[in-house]
């Protein structure tokens, strides 16, 4: 599957459907929150590695391509290693998305943007830029392995990566979990009651008595 059909088809899911098709999804720590919530992203890992100085995430964002997210791993930095002007730029350049495991500023210009930017937290306080650090190596953000050309899937509930074949083979699960939620969702809207559509009891009897069993829509 090439990269154009998995974006299309991914933003028309949610992450969560993703990581019900597959529990075991690399998921970014939920401590890394959108600036600015309701994007929906899809985009190529392009990392960086770098520690209170933001001069590599300039040499990134300059290589960077269409459809790229830039992944700064800060090493725990405390101050900023991004601002307006990056995201800004990556807006310009057709980026999918920045990711920082760390701080971003420029809070309110951010939020006021149409541009995803995802952060550990916010700093006024910007790096140095006077030293040279890594990119496009398997860099750890969110507490997840990332490395270069991994696929980056986020929304308002979080940040999954894969590898495209990953992603391809889930791709039908995933859909056809969302086809049976919209489907619970109109009986719910018919006043039909959630436990009706389910086999809880069923299931719940089973657990309770130590056997196997799987919870699943009657529909």
């Amino acid at each position: 599957m090439d990269f154009a059909e998995l974006k299309i088809r991914l933003l028309a899911l949610s992450t969560s459907s993703m990581c019900d098709a597959d529990k075991n999804l690399r998921v970014l720590d939920p401590a890394i929150r959108p600036l600015k919530e309701g994007f929906k992203f899809v985009g190529v890992a392009r990392t960086v590695s770098c520690h209170e100085d933001f001069l590599t995430v300039i040499r990134a964002l300059a290589d960077a391509q269409p459809d790229d997210v830039l992944v700064i791993d800060s090493q725990q930095s405390r101050r900023a290693l991004a601002g307006e002007l990056f995201a800004t730029e990556a807006a310009r350049k057709g980026l999918a998305a920045i990711v920082v495991d760390g701080a971003y500023r420029d809070l309110s210009a951010v939020k006021a943007m149409n541009f995803p930017v995802y952060a550990r937290n916010v700093n006024p306080m910007s790096g140095t830029i006077e030293n040279v650090f890594e990119t496009q190596t398997t860099v750890s953000c969110g507490g997840v392995s990332i490395s270069p050309g991994d696929i980056l899937f986020g929304d308002d509930d979080g940040i999954l990566v894969a590898s495209t074949e990953e992603l391809a083979k889930l791709l039908p699960a995933a859909e056809a979990i969302e086809a049976t939620e919209a489907r619970v969702l109109e009986k719910l809207k018919q006043s039909e009651s959630l436990i009706d559509l389910l086999n809880f009891e069923d299931h719940w009897s089973a657990i309770a008595q130590g056997k196997s069993s799987k919870l699943t829509f009657d529909i």
